[in-house]
């Protein structure tokens, strides 16, 4: 068993008396036993951060951009091991996390690692002739981060960089389905030379841990990644508080293909982004709107190439697709899906769980369902599982009404050939991010958020500091005047007033 937490730059014990079984989901083995954390380990996580924040926040942006850098390296030096335990613990494909997941995440830290010398605010200037004004752009303090279990290492990065760059110091709560590379991640950072205190991981439960962190009063901000109805709960502890609050939520990112798309590149990309991570992840495509022209073609094409989709061992890189996080996200799916067809959608193919050889892993097929309705739970709700829908529309002004005809708003993709089009759907589709032609990749120069319920705030990016950083105005007189022109608003003789 480990201690499953990591404080004031040390593993620890957590305290509440409960573990937390860390379960491959491939093979529904325990990889390992973690303590979880009660009220105590946020307090005394919350108390490390606090005290290492005067000097983290005080350092000189070079040393905080080396730091970021050595842990960059440091990462690099580990990957294979980071990819091992991540496919491992989240039933990721290896070629999945050694391709995307570790490799991105150590992208983000060397990309953070210079966006620490760039913090700026705007030019000294004597606005009113009589004062400089200048901008501070200053961290927040302690935040206080909950990371979901579909991209444990890359979510943790995505919330602990960004951070830690501007200033702040930092109490991360990982998935306790899911907290090994958080754990190694804390390590790494130690290593890097990132001082005690600055980043912390408290292996918890929502419920217990979570809620504990979202109320301290000594937390000054809560960026939460997870479900929108968490989100919700998220927020309103958070408020009581009038903490500033960053949220990434659910999607259902609709996949919109015009009569003049290139069919067989949106087939090959319908299937991709609805089976990134089995599904398991808010910017999948999960709605594909055809037009009507094209439907009967697209459906057939992709049940065809989603047949083809090698599901099995997640440490052979020859698999594909790998499981379900969990016995319960399987029956889950299956129920949205057998509730979908009782509904009247038509199922073109999957289904189901995988065959004899996967039963003792959570893995489902790749499905496509197509005729539903609009207004139904599949294609209104979040599936978080290989599961594709296809509905057919008419007419562009048509098309766009349906991809924005949910409450979400993260993640879109539009196909077509025509510049018109293409500028008119990235304009008009209400979604933090719109591929054209492509739908999935991601960069760590831009910024990654949702519209709408999906959530608001960025991650990644420059733009990830305006999240994790306030302003501030420093007016400075340079006039020298001990009785200022403006004093008069006060006193009607300057001279016997004073």
């Amino acid at each position: 068993m480990i201690g499953g937490q990591w404080i004031g730059g040390r593993e620890a014990e957590g305290t509440s008396g409960e573990t937390s079984e860390v379960i491959d989901p491939a093979t529904g083995e325990v990889i390992e036993v973690a303590a979880l954390a009660g009220p105590a380990d946020v307090e005394a996580a919350v108390a490390a951060a606090a005290q290492a924040f005067p000097e983290w926040s005080s350092a000189p942006p070079v040393v905080r951009s080396d730091a970021l850098a050595a842990l960059a390296v440091r990462m690099a030096e580990r990957a294979a091991e980071y990819a091992a335990v991540e496919s491992r613990q989240a039933g990721k494909p290896i070629r999945l996390a050694s391709e995307f997941d570790v490799p991105g995440s150590i992208d983000n830290a060397a990309f953070f690692a210079g966006a620490a010398r760039h913090l700026q605010g705007s030019a000294a200037a004597e606005w009113d002739g009589a004062h400089t004004s200048t901008i501070r752009r200053e961290p927040l303090g302690v935040v206080g981060s909950i990371a979901p279990w579909n991209y444990p290492l890359q979510m943790a990065m995505w919330k602990m960089l960004p951070a830690v760059a501007a200033g702040n110091t930092v109490v991360l709560k990982p998935s306790e389905l899911t907290p090994l590379t958080s754990l190694m991640l804390a390590e790494d950072v130690a290593a890097a030379g990132i001082p005690d205190g600055v980043f912390n991981v408290v292996n918890g439960t929502g419920p217990v841990a979570g809620e504990a962190l979202v109320s301290h009063p000594a937390v000054r901000m809560i960026s939460f990644t997870g479900s929108t109805r968490v989100g919700h709960r998220v927020a309103e502890i958070a408020m009581a508080g009038l903490k500033r609050v960053h949220l990434e939520l659910g999607g259902k990112a609709p996949f919109v293909v015009f009569e003049d798309a290139d069919l067989d590149a949106a087939i090959h990309g319908a299937v991709a982004a609805s089976l990134i991570n089995t599904g398991q992840d808010c910017t999948a495509a999960t709605r594909a709107y055809v037009h009507r022209s094209r439907y009967r073609e697209f459906v057939s094409g992709v049940a065809d190439l989603m047949a083809s989709v090698v599901l099995g061992d997640t440490r052979e890189e020859s698999t594909d697709l790998g499981p379900l996080i969990s016995r319960a996200q399987q029956t889950k799916v299956a129920g949205m899906v057998e509730r979908a067809i009782a509904d009247g959608a038509q199922l073109a193919t999957g289904g189901g769980p995988g065959g004899p050889e996967l039963d003792a892993g959570s893995y489902y097929l790749p499905t496509l369902l197509f005729d539903a309705r609009q207004d139904s739970e599949i294609v209104q709700e979040e599936v978080f599982g290989p599961v594709l829908v296809a509905l057919p529309f008419d007419s562009d002004d048509e098309a766009i009404a349906l991809a924005n005809d949910t409450r979400y708003g993260l993640a879109a993709s539009a196909w077509t050939t025509d510049v018109v089009r293409a500028h008119r759907a990235s304009r008009e589709i209400q979604a933090g991010a719109v591929w054209i032609n492509d739908h999935i990749p991601i960069v760590s120069e831009m910024p990654h958020g949702g519209y709408k319920e999906s959530g608001f705030g960025k991650d990644m990016s420059m733009y990830s500091f305006e999240e994790y950083t306030q302003i501030k105005h420093v007016s400075i007189d340079i006039t020298g005047l001990a009785q200022k022109p403006w004093h008069r608003t006060i006193f009607s003789d300057p001279v016997t007033g004073l």
